[in-house]
This record gives C-alpha cells, structure tokens and sequence, in this order.
C-alpha cells in the first residue's frame, strides 16, 4: 500500500502516540558518571578544559557521590591523578593514594553506588605514556603486570570493576587472572576494548595531566580508520574475560557499537569523551544549538546504535532532564 492510503504521519501526530511507538528510550539507569579524585583535602577544583567537571580529594568527593546517588544514577568512574610520577607509574597501585582512598570513602559513604575505576598508568607516567617504555616504546608485557598489580589495589580499596583503558594485548586475561587470584571474581571488567587514537580526548589529557611528553599513542591505541579491527579487539577481549566491552570516543563511532551490538551479546559501554562533551558546551554558549534538547539527541543516538551504558560528564543534566 501506498500513499494516501499510508500516512506515516500518523504515529507522529501527537504526543502520546510518538511516546507509545518510540523505538529508543533513555532511562537513568543506562548512565555512569567520569570523576577525578585528585590529592589533597578540602579539594574541589574546577577543571579549566572542562567547565562543570572538578577535582576532588579523597574526602571532598563523598558529598559528590551522595549527590550522585540521590538522583539516580548508578555508577561512577573514578580516575585518579597521583602524588608522584615516575618512569613505571609506580603510584597508580599504591594503595594509600588518592585514588583508593577515595574508593574507601564512597563505599563507606554511599555503598549502592557502583564504582568502576580507570586502569591506565598514563597519568602516573611522568613520561604520560600508557605503559613501561623500553628502547622508545611502550611495553607491552611489562605494562601488563603492572595494570593488572593496580587493578587487584582497586578491587582491595573496594572497587565493583576495573577498566582497563590502556589498548596493550593481554591486558584483561592478565588482570582477570590475578583478581580471580586474589578472590576477587566477583570484580568485574569492563574493557576499553575499541579506545581509538582520537583527537577528542583533549581536554580529557589536560584534566588528568596524562599528555604524552613526547611521540603519541598510535602504536597502541587504535587507527580511527579500522573498523573491522575493533571487531577483533573486541572478540580478543571478551575471550579473555570481559563482562562489558566499550567503543571510545562513542559519536565519531556510531558504525563501530552498531556493528558491535550486531555481533556481541555482551552489555557495550560508550564512552562520551571529553572533546564531545566540549563541542557541545562551546556551540551552546555560543547560542548555536539548544544545549539540553542536543544533549538528549546525542544520548538517544548512542542507545539507537546499540549502546547499554552510557559514560557521560553530561550524566547529572541527563538525569535531572529526565525527571
């Protein structure tokens, strides 16, 4: 049937006949919340790359966490920026640093809250790399041991999953095996399985102090160019242990979590990357777009490709838009 006989108009007339047949919905629970936890007390910092994200000291972050909590959603990710940096990111396992006390803090505080913690030693590096450098170049297998020694620190603090964001082989084999170890199976894993090597993460590295000092993360991070690759980088990870498997950046990739849910059963986390949340923020002062109804455009289209958890710094405007 055609035309007049077919009026797809119709579903759209009204309001409650768009909400009755809408295909993707958005739901608080879907959201999960980046924070920095930074040394200190009494710290709560703006961070100038990213206006309306802070740094928080260990005991400052806990009035964030309630706060979190209050409105809903679910889960944070905790990122952690050291006291010291050296050549092995010695500090990113050290179990009386920022970080963990942090994790001691919020589980003591607000225990529904779900914390996942980055695992990376970018941050930690005073090189900024992701791993051990060897003759010029990250080590892959060094680098292992050392992410899997500061992912089994993150689960003692307390931690409910680690992140691996790091992009070396092996990676998430290495850390399950030592959690599983250490009798920390119940800990799960989401992997930064497809991290592309991506001009978005900007004012990400400015806040966590995690630029490179030299070259760049090509040789581990992934070509934006491949996505079959990702495909594998995936499979590889979810072989090796992961629970969830996340895309990152996640707007520039809509094809890569739309191919991902086509092929996985796996729940699949996008990340929303610093550089998109600040796109957005610029053509919104700037009067450009509506900041809240593109807000909520964006975050439909991660769930339309596919998306089960969503990683935003636009997580608390989310969920109050939502209420």
């Amino acid at each position: 049937m055609m035309f007049p006989t077919v009026r797809m108009r119709r579903l759209r007339n009204n309001d409650a006949t768009r909400r009755l047949v809408r295909e993707t919905t958005l739901n608080v629970d879907d959201l999960v919340y980046p924070l920095f936890v930074c040394p200190g007390e009494s710290v709560k910092r703006p961070i100038k790359s990213m206006p309306g994200c802070f740094h928080f000291s260990p005991d400052k972050i806990i009035e964030e966490a309630k706060e979190i909590a209050h409105m809903g959603i679910p889960a944070i990710m905790l990122f952690g920026l050291p006291e010291t940096k050296d050549p092995t990111g010695s500090d990113a396992s050290n179990e009386s640093g920022p970080l963990c006390n942090a994790i001691r803090n919020i589980k003591k505080s607000v225990p529904e809250l779900l914390i996942i913690t980055d695992v990376c030693l970018c941050a930690y590096t005073d090189h900024g790399h992701c791993g051990v450098i060897s003759n010029g170049k990250v080590d892959n297998d060094r680098t292992i041991a050392l992410l899997a020694k500061t992912a089994l620190a993150h689960a003692n603090a307390g931690a409910d999953m680690v992140a691996p964001s790091d992009m070396m082989d092996g990676r998430v084999n290495a850390i399950r095996r030592l959690l599983d170890e250490k009798a920390f199976e119940q800990v799960g894993i989401m992997s930064y399985s497809a991290k592309f090597a991506s001009a978005y993460y900007g004012p990400f590295r400015d806040a966590a102090g995690s630029s490179p000092a030299w070259g760049d993360r090509r040789a581990y991070q992934m070509d934006p160019a491949n996505g079959k690759q990702a495909m594998r980088e995936m499979q590889q990870d979810i072989e090796e242990g992961a629970d969830i498997i996340m895309v990152k950046p996640a707007l520039a990739y809509l094809d890569i979590i739309a191919n991902a849910r086509r092929r996985f059963d796996l729940p699949i986390a996008a990340y929303n990357v610093s550089g998109e949340y600040m796109m957005l923020n610029a053509a919104a002062e700037a009067g450009l777009i509506d900041h809240n109804a593109t807000i909520m455009e964006t975050m439909l289209s991660f769930k339309r490709a596919g998306t089960d958890i969503i990683i935003t710094y636009f997580a608390k405007e989310v969920a109050k838009l939502l209420q």
